[in-house]
């Protein structure tokens, strides 16, 4: 861990450096955030806030964003000002939310804490991230079927975005996520009646040094089978309401 905070310090002096006053804030978010930081699949996620965000100002940064997807293999930091990120939270409600629950200012203000979030619009970007998840998936399995070291690398690389929209599916039901995987795993499964142990055989190929390789397809068979259960699951208990930025109140 001392590599990947050596990095964020870097990471600060050098936007600091070159955005200077129209720097407002960095804000730390993701697995590092929340404390379960893994060295082969997690990122480091940065959101910055500029006050002007106007093509010479975003060029003042370019530089320091190349170093960091390059020299630094990390994804390139989201850039909003504070009233654009207010402003998304209809649409980007399950990243806020994740932002609001475990972020860490580096640098300047906390522009994440106060947003308001509306649920209904977060349910529905539940499913729809669901959904494209599990297309992705069977697109992947068409496309490599037969090619174990592929398709275990696909479920490694898809299984924190996973257990991320179970956490929120969790929410959508009105319940606080438990922390600990395989409660999260024992909770969905006496929700939705998705397989925990689908999810856990995921959970071990990814944490495996060696991949065993005739595990492979019956856990991607699980995984899919088992996201099913869970879109079928929401869509039923929670019909999707109005789309709309605010949530009516019944008379």
């Amino acid at each position: 861990m001392s590599d990947v905070h050596e990095a964020l310090k870097n990471l600060v002096e050098r936007l600091h450096d070159a955005a200077r006053e129209n720097l407002e804030s960095i804000i730390l978010y993701g697995s590092v955030a929340r404390g379960d930081f893994h060295e082969a699949h997690s990122d480091l996620n940065v959101l910055c806030a500029l006050r002007s965000l106007r093509a010479a100002e975003l060029g003042q940064v370019s530089s320091v964003v190349k170093w960091w997807t390059s020299a630094q293999r990390q994804p390139a930091p989201l850039f909003f000002s504070a009233e654009e990120l207010r402003q998304s939270a209809d649409v980007f409600a399950i990243e806020i939310l994740d932002m609001q629950q475990s972020h860490r200012v580096l640098y300047g203000t906390d522009v994440v804490a106060g947003i308001s979030v509306r649920m209904n619009l977060h349910r529905v970007q539940v499913e729809h991230e669901l959904r494209t998840l599990l297309l992705k998936l069977r697109q992947h399995l068409m496309r490599d079927a037969g090619n174990q070291n592929e398709l275990g690398g696909v479920l490694a690389k898809s299984f924190s975005s996973a257990v991320t929209l179970l956490r929120h599916t969790l929410i959508s039901f009105r319940e606080q996520p438990p922390d600990a995987a395989n409660e999260l795993f024992a909770r969905i499964a006496a929700l939705t009646g998705a397989s925990a142990p689908a999810f856990e055989a995921v959970a071990r190929l990814r944490e495996a040094k060696r991949l065993d390789k005739d595990a492979v397809v019956p856990a991607y068979d699980g995984y899919l089978a088992a996201l099913e259960k869970i879109i079928v699951a929401l869509d039923h208990h929670l019909p999707k309401r109005q789309w709309q930025r605010l949530e009516k109140t019944s008379s």
